[in-house]
């Protein structure tokens, strides 16, 4: 029966010798907008636009990661074979899960899937990750590539590209694209500094420092009117070319842009797998969502961290571990459900760890570390945090509270038994209770360290050599 099985597999999906033979070389974006409530959701197709060159892998077409709430399929008709695939999550998804979703307010969100243009046609299928981990369509539609509606138009030139660092062919590494949000025009030389600092640190971290030879970043200078983002909470509003906010879903610190097709048009002017977006303030904020974008702050003191630790989220699909946080996601992953999160488990079959290869058998299975003590402190300082806020507390002044509860934190967290070692320690993903990560400490939980752990780190890797091999 397995042989049986692999061989539907090797005959429905595209082989490695198949891109020449499939594609044009070029990249084809689907555009469509995702709208609904938390019990019903709707996809209605915007345009399809070609745009340059295909920047990813020719040979790893097919996504073996099993990654994301969606997966995005390209069908060829004539053979009804997968040729290329890439598992995602979106805003929309995120939305779904919020009070006001719930409460049924609608919500239409504009999202893009690009794909390797096709020399014949093709069904493009979006499907959602249903609890027990499989994938049900919820949206289908045939594509003719050579079809007279296909938007052809010739790509504005947004700005200057410009690169950091360039080690090896587009098809062959991946490729991280630098976009920055509210920096004018005299404001050019900051943002190349801002950037270099940021993609410095990124590069200085494990196990993107081993693996820069990977990777080629570049950067767009792209001008803003006026210097800063919006931040609706303090009533500042400016009109920039990405779109940047805070208090994305009534989240203070939460900075995303709803502007998608604005991102596309203007990251589409440079080769790229993954985006990153500086925004030019000094308040403290970002945010990261699996193979759409990262987002981070470019003048606070953690800025780097957060750049970091928000790019694994959008390049590997990383979970966050902490719990507790106020954040606007209400069962963000629903109870006795296995998150498909690398770095997150609700421990169903403690015998069957999802990363029991990186776990030592002399490690227990839930690992006991002293919780009680960490959620009084990190309780008393997200207290603290929001008063500090409500008041309207300078970032010095907030960037002090972090270090003294770095302070506290951090030895509490390296004096535990089990520091270093990979188990299940509860408390993640928004919740104290129910679900594990791998390790007490990771970029993924707080600011102390700055390494990922093993388990975050294996899964970065598997997401390079999909876009590398």
């Amino acid at each position: 029966m397995k042989r049986v099985l692999l061989l539907l597999l090797f005959f429905s999906t595209a082989s490695a010798g198949d891109f020449d033979k499939l594609f044009t070389g070029n990249t084809l974006r689907f555009d469509y907008y995702h709208s609904g409530v938390s019990s019903e959701e709707h996809i209605s197709l915007d345009k399809i636009r070609l745009e340059g060159k295909w920047p990813g892998g020719r040979i790893k077409l097919i996504d073996d990661t099993n990654l994301g709430k969606y997966l995005f399929e390209v069908i060829d008709l004539k053979t009804n074979r997968v040729i290329y695939s890439r598992g995602f999550a979106s805003i929309y998804g995120e939305w779904e899960t919020t009070r006001e979703a719930r409460r049924g307010v609608w919500k239409s969100i504009h999202e893009s899937q690009r794909f390797p243009e096709p020399k014949d046609n093709i069904q493009l299928v979006l499907k959602k990750r249903l609890n027990d981990g499989s994938f049900s369509e919820i949206f289908s539609t045939v594509i003719d590539p050579k079809s007279r509606f296909i938007d052809r138009s010739p790509l504005h030139e947004y700005g200057k590209v410009w690169t950091l660092f360039e080690n090896g062919k587009i098809e062959n590494k991946v490729d991280i694209l630098i976009l920055g949000d509210g920096y004018t025009s005299k404001e050019k030389k900051k943002f190349h500094s801002d950037v270099k600092k940021l993609v410095g640190v990124l590069f200085d971290t494990e196990p993107f420092k081993s693996q820069k030879k990977n990777f080629n970043v570049r950067a767009i200078d792209i001008a803003s009117d006026r210097s800063g983002i919006s931040n609706p909470r303090m009533d500042f509003w400016v009109n920039t070319p990405l779109g940047l906010s805070f208090n994305a879903f009534d989240s203070d610190r939460y900075v995303l842009s709803f502007e998608n097709e604005a991102i596309r048009e203007i990251a589409a002017n440079a080769p790229y797998d993954a985006i990153m977006m500086v925004a030019n303030t000094r308040k403290y904020g970002g945010g990261g969502i699996f193979n759409l974008y990262a987002t981070t702050s470019s003048d606070t003191e953690p800025a780097a961290y957060v750049f970091v630790h928000e790019f694994g989220h959008s390049f590997a699909g990383l979970a966050d571990e902490y719990y507790t946080s106020s954040v606007a996601y209400e069962d963000f992953n629903a109870p006795g459900v296995e998150p498909w999160e690398p770095n997150a488990t609700a421990l169903l079959d403690p015998e069957n760890l999802k990363w029991k290869k990186y776990a030592a058998e002399s490690t227990p299975i839930p690992t006991p570390w002293n919780q009680e003590q960490y959620d009084k402190a990190s309780y008393e300082y997200q207290k603290k945090r929001t008063e500090m806020r409500a008041k309207g507390a300078s970032e010095s002044d907030m960037e002090k509270l972090f270090r003294e509860v770095k302070k506290i934190t951090e030895p509490m967290l390296r004096s535990e038994k089990y520091f270093g070692k990979v188990g299940a320690f509860e408390g993640a993903m928004y919740r104290g209770k129910g679900l594990y990560r791998p390790e007490a400490d990771c970029i993924m939980f707080t600011r102390n360290p700055d390494y990922f752990c093993k388990v975050c780190s294996a899964g970065i890797l598997r997401v390079i050599t999909l876009y590398t091999q």
